[in-house]
């Protein structure tokens, strides 16, 4: 197997670091990038691997993450956009967005175009940590991605990762030609601190007993289709542009099929970040 050389995001804790631990052993180069230092320095140390910092509630950290990145790697063969949550009440972001979206989207977004040169010189695959909340509570307007008609942290939550999929069906539209793949999946009913500090009902479904009966897995057993999609190829072991639960092609959201609301996503997410991306 050839190594790979891998930007993680959400490393520090859970499923990241995690997976983390796998693809280290497994021989690959790991750069974690997390919002913990604290967390973040400890998992590096004990990999002894690179890590950076970034709270994706701010664009201008994004950035400079972006930035060290790049003159960190001049190849980068997966980016794993994984970072992401359900939050409580609606709040905005010193950008201006509502925190879910801003975290588990458009924060990916912008990093993965801002190192776009360097993933498709790379033939990199771009892998974005979904959820089953897409089929479940998904619902986007793109007049209102901000939730201010009808905000819940579980609608918010579920339209984010709704926007994962249309990202990763995007990606792979534009530029596939171009030697990259995209593939979106959901990691599992995961025992971590999800939802801990929300007003979200699923706080009681991952933070009691409850898990148990709920048939919640650990970090490490949902690692195992991370490290699978990394460690495959695209046109071998996955699709390009699908969206994979339990290492199958699932069916979600109907909006994911929307080719429409999947180039509208993209257009009005660059504006919202303020990037200029081909019009295609």
């Amino acid at each position: 197997m050839n190594e790979k050389t891998i930007v993680l995001t959400g490393a520090s804790d859970g499923i990241g670091a995690a997976a983390a631990r796998q693809l280290v052993a497994d021989g690959h180069t790991v750069a974690l990038v997390g919002r913990s230092k604290q967390k973040t320095e400890a998992l590096a140390h004990e990999l002894n691997a690179d890590f950076f910092l970034a709270d994706f509630t701010r664009f201008a950290e994004v950035r400079a993450l972006a930035e060290r990145l790049k003159n960190s790697y001049p190849r980068i063969d997966v980016l794993i956009n994984n970072a992401g949550g359900i939050f409580g009440d609606q709040t905005r972001t010193v950008d201006g967005f509502e925190k879910t979206l801003q975290v588990n989207h458009l924060a990916p977004f912008l990093l993965t175009n801002l190192l776009m040169d360097t993933l498709t010189a790379s033939n990199a695959s771009i892998i974005n940590t979904s959820s089953i909340a897409a089929r479940i509570f998904g619902k986007i307007n793109l007049e209102d991605l901000n939730n201010e008609r009808r905000y819940s942290a579980n609608k918010a939550y579920g339209d984010a990762k709704l926007a994962n999929i249309l990202f990763t069906k995007e990606l792979d539209r534009r530029f596939s030609q171009q030697g990259i793949s995209a593939v979106a999946f959901h990691p599992g009913n995961v025992q971590t601190s999800f939802a801990s500090d929300t007003t979200s009902v699923m706080r009681f479904i991952y933070r009691t007993p409850l898990g148990r009966l709920a048939g919640l897995i650990s970090p490490e057993q949902s690692a195992v289709q991370l490290v699978w999609l990394v460690e495959g190829a695209s046109g071998r072991d996955w699709v390009s542009g699908q969206y994979y639960e339990k290492q199958k092609i699932a069916k979600t959201n109907p909006q994911a099929a929307d080719a429409q609301l999947a180039v509208g996503l993209w257009d009005k997410s660059a504006d919202l970040v303020e990037i200029t991306t081909t019009a295609l």
